[in-house]
């Protein structure tokens, strides 16, 4: 082979490994999630003595967190039922809660947000933006739908329909966590 033939070889195999070589298959810097949760509806769980207490958010490399406290202690594992509506609506008037994103999350947890005499025990700074979330990947807002009939609605206005996962923790002390995910996206 001559060494003309020899470098349009060469030239052609740098190119072909500049073009198949790491940043290939994925053309991002996101790194890899393997999140397999999907997006149907999930739940679990039964009414609560425990109260709803407040929310929180987190951002994560794969999604954003919604983390719901609740006090008190319950006989069992605090119920919850978590799913993609059309519309999220307050308990009680059944007026529609205006959300942000181009899906939305209903979210009822299976406990009050009041106490045994009736005050709400949930004090947010403001309950249409229940929790700041500007500048998360997913999350778009997150409202206060009411608490009626020992159950608390929340909203979550999210970026598109993602896969996310819902799942209890214990604690802190004699607390419950319910914890919901969604994906950034479905990789």
């Amino acid at each position: 082979m001559s060494r003309i033939g020899v470098l349009s070889v060469a030239a052609a195999a740098t190119a072909l490994v500049g073009l198949l070589g790491p940043g290939a298959a994925g053309a991002s810097n996101a790194p890899y999630c393997g999140i397999t949760w999907g997006s149907g509806p999930k739940s679990g769980g039964s009414l609560s003595q425990a109260q709803v207490v407040r929310a929180r958010t987190g951002q994560h490399a794969c999604y954003d967190r919604l983390v719901i406290d609740l006090n008190g202690w319950s006989s069992g594992a605090t119920g919850y039922d978590v799913r993609y509506v059309d519309n999220v609506y307050q308990d009680g008037s059944g007026q529609v809660v205006p959300l942000r994103g181009g899906a939305k999350l209903q979210i009822v947890i299976k406990a009050p947000a009041y106490d045994t005499s009736g005050e709400l025990i949930m004090e947010p700074d403001s309950f249409t933006e229940l929790v700041n979330v500007t500048g998360f990947s997913t999350f778009r807002q997150v409202a206060f739908a009411g608490s009626f009939e020992g159950q608390t609605t929340i909203g979550l206005g999210v970026r598109a329909r993602l896969p996310m996962r819902v799942f209890r923790l214990e604690g802190p002390e004699l607390g419950q966590r319910l914890v919901i995910d969604v994906a950034h996206s479905w990789n």
